[in-house]
């Protein structure tokens, strides 16, 4: 059941969270935010090709997941990634760099905005086909219980994955083979611009299709850092302990269209419901508040937070800007780790042909 009267600033993940801990998510969060307002800055310059997805609105939910990962948990996601890469620690020069596929970036240039790669984070990728990292997650959790090793595979994904159907497989294996990944819907509401109503069925919510496949679900209110950190570490304990699934849905909004091509975003939204979630629900300004209630921050901290993730942002647009494109003659780099690593199977083709 979802209990909105919890404080869930007292369960026992939040309890003994130190002023520094967080200061620290508000400054990933406040980052987050630059990164995001730098990019769109670069993409209108015309500097950058392909798509891009920004996170402006949903930084708590990558922050606050995250933040209870312990080393043997990995992270997946889709394509709107440059928030958990953040988040896990990637930084904002090599993500930039990436957007503007020079060789410094984090995929050297090859991925772009979709394609974040961290594998020494465990982080597996931004991934550009919906719901393609689903049967991705599920791979990660069984990696995991194979080895023995007690750790978690959290695999997000939008409201609009849900209905494909590389998820639903992914379910069933998930539950049939009692693997810890955990689904982490985050729902802004929108898939890319139908809204939940017209485009999902579904009877209260969507993470209640758990019960289909026997598994745990839960619902929780993303802007809410407390809230997202309590909900999420319940599911890693299940992962952890029990080796099961679970589904976790996170209410969230994106300020922007679903990508910065999407020219309709204030057509199929209004402009008083975008304004409406900006003013009482943006995560940065409620844990700020928070934070600021607590005694833990004031104003003149959270100015010098921001302009410090300004000038940070800035910089990495310099960053981006001044590194190189790759040589063409990299193209078929880092394709097969065999061929790169020149072994016999590479060298013969027997890795790929079997000849």
């Amino acid at each position: 059941m979802h209990d909105t009267a919890t404080d869930y600033s007292q369960a026992e993940i939040n309890r003994h969270l130190s002023a520094d801990d967080k200061i620290g998510f508000l400054r990933t969060m406040v980052r987050i935010r630059r990164f995001e307002q730098a990019s769109q800055k670069g993409y209108a310059g015309k500097k950058m090709g392909g798509f891009l997805h920004l996170y402006i609105g949903q930084e708590s939910i990558a922050v606050g997941t995250i933040s209870v990962c312990g080393d043997d948990d990995h992270i997946i996601t889709a394509y709107r990634d440059h928030g958990h890469g953040l988040a896990v620690g990637m930084g904002m020069n090599e993500c930039m760099a990436e957007l503007y596929g020079k060789r410094t970036g984090c995929s050297k240039g090859k991925g772009g905005s979709m394609h974040y790669f961290a594998p020494d984070k465990n982080f597996w990728g931004g991934h550009g086909i919906v719901a393609g990292q689903t049967p991705l997650g599920v791979g990660l959790a069984y990696g995991l219980k194979f080895k023995g090793i007690q750790g978690a595979a959290l695999c997000y994904l939008g409201d609009g994955a849900v209905n494909q159907g590389a998820f639903h497989e992914s379910l069933n294996l998930a539950a049939l083979w009692d693997l810890p990944v955990i689904y982490i819907i985050e729902n802004n509401g929108y898939s890319m611009g139908t809204s939940q109503k017209r485009s999902s069925a579904f009877k209260n919510c969507l993470a209640q299709r758990a019960e289909a496949y026997d598994m745990e679900w839960d619902i929780g209110k993303g802007h809410d850092l407390y809230e997202v950190r309590a909900r999420t570490q319940a599911a890693i304990d299940r992962a952890h302990h029990e080796s099961r699934p679970t589904i976790l849905e996170l209410s969230t909004y994106r300020y922007l269209g679903h990508s910065v091509a999407d020219a309709n975003a204030e057509k199929y939204r209004t402009p008083e419901e975008i304004q409406n979630y900006k003013d009482q629900h943006d995560p940065i300004t409620v844990w700020k508040n928070r934070l600021i209630e607590e005694g833990v921050l004031d104003d003149d901290r959270y100015k010098e937070i921001d302009t410090e993730a300004k000038d940070e942002a800035a910089a990495a647009l310099k960053f981006a800007e001044e590194s190189p494109f790759p040589e063409p003659s990299e193209i078929t780099d880092d394709v097969y780790w065999e061929v790169d690593q020149g072994t016999e199977a590479g060298k013969t083709g027997r890795h790929f042909f079997h000849s």
